[in-house]
């Protein structure tokens, strides 16, 4: 829990790249892979993806994904 809300933090990772195909989820270049950053709530980690998805819309086989990191840290989350 942190001290300052007394909520558990739900860390969520919001990352991307360029996809070799549109029908699959492997990727051209892992080390061009774009870490937009870490996010204390998904409401934040959304705001992030959605930017940066707005900002690469003109390359189709640009994604961004957000990763619930808090439920491969604690699969017993129900957050």
């Amino acid at each position: 829990m942190t001290e300052q809300s007394g909520k558990k933090q739900l860390l969520h990772l919001v990352f991307g790249g360029e996809l070799e195909s549109l029908k699959g989820l492997e990727f051209k270049d892992l080390a061009a892979l774009d870490i937009v950053g870490i996010f204390p709530d998904y409401a934040s980690a959304l705001e992030a993806w959605k930017s940066k998805a707005q900002m690469t819309v003109d390359n189709a086989h640009m994604r961004y994904f957000i990763v619930h990191m808090h439920r491969l840290l604690d699969p017993e989350t129900k957050g």
